[in-house]
């Protein structure tokens, strides 16, 4: 079956072509440049997964309720259309949010991949293309484990969200080297890193959990790579050029926001667009998530150098109120630990499966002697 006849919106075309500008450089300066890059770019060869082994996929998911997410963290919950709709149709809704989800974090993956490439063929410094290249591995990798299990659990698909593909092509058109990592590393995986978590810690589903916690573990070594380059060259620009930074981080940041509202999932129930937009707004579930996302985006704008008070306003616009004071660092190594963690369970239980399995061949042989 053709990808395109799982979509539960019309994508349009099988693809989409961005005109990309810019320089591509070459650098014969080969030190080995800056040692905090170096040892991500260490760690990011060293952590190297294949999601065909490292994640555990025997077990089943319910493909209308494929992550275990109380109802009441849905748009629709409480609301006159919620109660009247049946348990079926609930169980629906449960699997097209999850589809939907999911889906634009294939999409975001897709993008991150393509980014990657433009950043090892347009960043000046030899450090940070050498770690652009094994992040483009990982986001590829990433791209797959998200598409087995949308194709394998749930089955249904969902086209780009219109704000998340605004918001990708104004990266990829710009010219800037810098932009790439902005857009990408701040903005689209900075907000994806946090909703991966969110949904990590919230699961009681063992296969979403386990992708989720992999995939943790490669995104925040990826944004803590932005930060660094970024930060690093941030502090070169000229006094025009800050501004115009957070003129993009200000429209992404909007972008970023309006991206979370799942309205195509209510549409598909039947719900009007301007009830369904009116009905995210007033969401209470949707705003301590949305806080909980710009817990890792604002941090991270301020720590590159972009701590203007419109990016300031921007934040308080979006909905967002004082998430600034979280601790990236803190929140990179508890992401590790969580994903050291998975790894020691599952394959101490392998290894203890291994073992039991040996016992019994040589109980049964000594039975037979």
């Amino acid at each position: 079956m053709s990808t395109l006849d799982l979509y539960a919106d019309d994508p349009g075309s099988a693809g989409w072509e961005v005109p990309a500008s810019g320089a591509a450089r070459f650098s014969w300066e080969y030190d080995e440049g800056r040692d905090r890059l170096l040892a991500l770019c260490r760690k990011g060869k060293d952590k190297q997964w294949d999601g065909a082994r490292r994640i555990d996929w025997d077990p089943e998911a319910d493909p209308y309720d494929p992550l275990g997410i109380p109802d009441e963290a849905m748009t629709v919950h409480g609301t006159r259309h919620w109660a009247k709709t049946s348990e079926k149709d609930r169980g629906g809704l449960r699997r097209h949010y999850a589809s939907w989800q999911f889906r634009q974090f294939r999409h975001g993956e897709q993008g991150a991949m393509v980014c990657a490439a433009r950043i090892i063929e347009a960043v000046p410094d030899t450090d940070a293309t050498f770690y652009s290249a094994t992040r483009a591995m990982d986001e590829a990798r990433h791209a797959g484990v998200y598409g087995r299990f949308l194709h394998e659990r749930i089955g249904t698909l969902y086209p780009i969200n219109d704000h998340l593909r605004s918001l990708r092509g104004d990266t990829l058109r710009d010219s800037r080297w810098d932009m790439p990592y902005l857009g990408v590393q701040v903005l689209i995986k900075g907000l994806a890193l946090a909703a991966f978590g969110v949904i990590r810690d919230t699961t009681d589903k063992p296969l979403p959990k386990q992708i989720l916690t992999c995939v943790v573990q490669d995104e925040a070594r990826h944004v803590a790579f932005g930060r660094m380059a970024l930060r690093d060259h941030y502090r070169r620009l000229t006094d025009a050029e800050p501004r115009e930074r957070e003129e993009f981080v200000i429209e992404g940041c909007h972008l970023t926001r309006d991206r979370l509202r799942g309205v195509e999932v209510l549409e598909d129930f039947g719900i009007p667009r301007r009830e369904a937009e009116e009905m995210s707004e007033r969401s209470e579930s949707l705003r301590l998530f949305r806080k909980l996302l710009f817990g890792r985006i604002v941090p991270c704008v301020r720590d590159i150098g972009l701590r203007g008070e419109r990016p300031q306003r921007a934040h308080l616009d979006t909905g967002v109120l004082d998430p600034g004071d979280s601790d990236l660092d803190l929140l990179m190594s508890q992401d590790e630990e969580a994903a050291e963690r998975l790894d020691a369970e599952r394959f101490a239980a392998e290894e203890a499966q291994r073992v039991a399995g040996v016992a019994e061949a040589i109980a049964e042989g000594g039975t037979e002697g």
